[in-house]
């Protein structure tokens, strides 16, 4: 199994065949970075999670092309109060760089700016904070992107028309927001025929979501579709709909992992989902923070860095490193993939 660059236009955005380390290290290389004092402390915003156990696969994957070392360490629940301790230690160890996904934008900023002062190099990726509290921000696809993906998506499957709801994540999730935000921008501008009645938050815990999506049925006899920017959302909405009366009748999509999603499209609950790879963007993150540790790159718009396997990337505006853009499973294709 190999992995081809996400880079390409399309398709390539996950063309990932595992969460393995499926690409070999000495074909790829590593980036700029690494070596075997470089430390890395990744910090997803909950343990348990599939998406971010593929992200850290792909950070070991990169850690050991460079020749560094990344740690998993993060809380059982999704919140911002839970991630800071977990900041405060790594930067009381010492470690060269941490890898974050922010359960809030502005509530990790006073910990983030205490490691940056104790030398830790801080890279956002998946959720952002505030660019102030930060390095880098290695985004999976462009909020842009992401919103019109999703739009697209349900408008197919409901005709074009009728009452659409949003199953999201935490409240404070900034990804979530920002993509919701565009969402409901562009349904005034660019679907008037389809209106959002609701959105609600499952708070990323699969019981919460499930019975978030069993509340949003029977409180809109009328829905026709649920779009879930979260993969622990999606999941939870298309397990409930697989068994319920509205089966084939109450679309269901967002952003979910193949693995997750595979029995909801083969059954016929699911038509189609978009994610990007986690595997890549969790590899792409380790390395840039290799090359901050290695002090190849600072973080200014402008710089490049070599990313191993995904070849050669550019800091954008606010520190900004772009991943790829979303890729859409269904029964075509889902089988093509394992993560």
């Amino acid at each position: 199994m190999k992995f081809t660059s996400v880079l390409a236009a399309g398709t390539a955005a996950v063309l990932a065949l595992g969460l393995t380390a499926c690409g070999s290290g000495d074909e790829g290389g590593g980036g700029g970075g690494g070596g075997d004092d470089v430390t890395i402390t990744m910090l997803p915003k909950n343990l348990g999670n599939p998406y971010f156990e593929a992200s850290t696969a792909g950070a070991e994957e990169a850690a050991e092309e460079l020749g560094a070392t990344v740690e998993e360490v993060g809380p059982d629940a999704a919140s911002p109060d839970a991630q800071v301790p977990f900041i405060n230690t790594a930067a009381q160890q010492g470690v060269s760089a941490l890898v974050v996904s922010a359960n809030d934008p502005t509530a990790i900023g006073d910990a983030l700016e205490e490691a940056r002062s104790a030398g830790t190099k801080v890279v956002t990726f998946d959720s952002d904070t505030e660019p102030q509290f930060r390095d880098l921000f290695v985004n999976q696809a462009s909020a842009e992107g992401i919103a019109d993906k999703q739009l697209e998506l349900i408008s197919d499957q409901i005709g074009g028309e009728g009452e659409i709801a949003i199953l999201s994540a935490s409240a404070n999730a900034t990804n979530q927001n920002a993509w919701i935000a565009l969402m409901e921008e562009k349904l005034a501008s660019d679907y008037p025929d389809i209106e959002l009645v609701e959105t609600a938050y499952g708070d990323d815990d699969d019981q919460t979501s499930f019975d978030k999506t069993a509340a949003l049925l029977q409180s809109h006899p009328d829905l026709k579709g649920i779009v879930s920017p979260t993969t622990v959302g999606i999941a939870a909405a298309a397990r409930y709909v697989s068994t319920s009366e509205y089966k084939g009748k109450v679309a269901v999509t967002g952003l979910g992992t193949p693995n997750q999603m595979r029995e909801y499209v083969e059954d016929g609950t699911v038509e189609a989902f978009a994610l990007w790879n986690p595997n890549d963007l969790g590899y792409l993150a380790t390395q840039a923070a290799a090359a901050l540790a290695a002090g190849d790159i600072t973080g200014e718009e402008g710089d490049t860095f070599e990313a191993g396997r995904l070849g050669e990337f550019t800091v954008g505006a606010d520190g900004e490193v772009l991943l790829g853009e979303p890729y859409v499973f269904d029964k075509s294709n889902i089988a093509d993939f394992d993560f």
